[in-house]
């Protein structure tokens, strides 16, 4: 006679697929030689900077775009921001410094200084990265397909410089139901100074 299947073994197998899913998983190792090539191939073919030179946001800024060498931004980088903005590696949950920062103020890129994200955007998703319903202006962030370890998402990238930022999915709150997953060393953040608008 067969068995049924123990309940928390379907339990076990769910909470294993959100673990995989939460935010893309490169990076949780340090990466050789050949994953890092992988990635930067990767990253050029989907380079969000266009020939222009510059794109220009919703308030109508014009916004130019910052191309370094691999050399510069090593040397400007942390190897943790490097490995993750440009090989797009990505931090483990719970260990970034904004994942749990409750200030108020602005998400910049760490590459470039762009604004990403306000405080007022920023919420608790329980994920162990810092979590945004949506970005300062949608033109500073460029969605890019990624069909990596056999699952389809979509990355998010800096417009300015193109660096990896993590991943957006939709099960945010309202009033987007989105989820902007960011790793913290993706950023830089700048505290509100009293009576100073985020804006």
């Amino acid at each position: 006679m067969k068995t049924a299947a123990h309940p928390l073994f379907f339990t076990s197998l769910f909470l294993l697929g959100l673990f995989f899913a939460a935010c893309t998983p490169k990076g949780r190792q340090a990466m050789n030689d050949d994953q890092i090539q992988e990635n930067q191939t990767a990253m050029e073919k989907k380079d969000p900077v266009n020939e222009s030179g510059y794109f220009v946001n919703s308030a109508g800024d014009t916004i130019y775009y910052v191309n370094k060498s691999d050399e510069e931004w090593r040397r400007e980088l942390s190897e943790e921001q490097y490995r993750i903005l440009r090989h797009a590696g990505t931090e483990r949950a719970f260990t970034g410094m904004y994942y749990d920062n409750h200030d108020k103020g602005i998400y910049r890129c760490a590459g470039c200084g762009l604004p990403l994200f306000s405080s007022d955007a920023k919420y608790d998703s329980g994920s162990g990265w810092p979590s945004y319903y949506k970005p300062i202006d949608e033109k500073h962030i460029v969605e890019v397909p990624d069909d990596s370890y056999g699952m389809k998402r979509i990355e998010l990238r800096c417009a300015r410089c193109g660096g990896h930022l993590g991943h957006v999915f939709p099960d945010g709150p309202k009033p987007t139901g989105l989820r902007y997953c960011i790793n913290s060393a993706s950023l830089s953040f700048e505290k509100k100074k009293e009576g100073e608008s985020e804006e």
